[in-house]
């Protein structure tokens, strides 16, 4: 069960260019990297490596964020190095790295409460009918969301390792020991 949730994950992984003569930022962990390139890689649908305007805004769209294009625009341009209004996966790195620093400026929200609202944030994309639980049902709609088919038995595999209490369903406490 937990290897086929580990080869979908390098199936996503596999689908990354190299990033062979290029800078990236070194303020990552190994993990943090591996998770901001799979980010990187749903993004990129039709992995060319560059993240274009369109992309981003069906992602977003699609997590129940709506900004006007426009906005999208402006940080299309903000993260592009080139300025032309792609993104390839340093110019991503780079570009998460600087909203990072900014975050943790003074004045700035407690880490902790920062982490909690994004677990609580991230946990309402899941739980589309605000019950409180992720169901089967939900989970593979999250999925499909992201662009990721999975067969009902990666599906399983999935629900099964995060469902501590064994009642079909994911609820919060679950999802933040599973993320953390």
């Amino acid at each position: 069960m937990e290897t086929e949730i580990k080869v979908l994950g390098q199936t996503i992984m596999g689908r990354r260019k190299s990033l062979k003569n290029q800078e990236e930022p070194t303020n990552y962990t190994e993990d943090e990297l591996k998770d901001l390139r799979t980010a990187f890689d749903l993004l990129d649908r039709d992995q060319d490596g560059m993240v274009t305007p369109t992309e981003l805004q069906f992602m977003l769209n699609n997590l129940g964020i709506h900004v006007s294009d426009e906005l999208i625009d402006g940080l299309m341009k903000e993260a592009s190095k080139t300025g032309n209004g792609l993104i390839d996966e340093t110019e991503f790195l780079q570009w998460i790295s600087r909203i990072q620093a900014l975050r943790e400026s003074p004045g700035a929200v407690a880490e902790d409460d920062d982490l909690t609202q994004d677990l609580v944030a991230a946990f309402r994309v899941f739980d589309r009918d605000s019950n409180g639980y992720i169901t089967r049902d939900e989970l593979q709609r999250a999925m499909q969301m992201i662009g990721e088919t999975v067969t009902d038995s990666q599906l399983n595999d999935m629900l099964a390792l995060a469902d501590l209490d064994k009642d079909g369903r994911i609820n919060y406490e679950e999802f933040a020991r599973l993320l953390l």
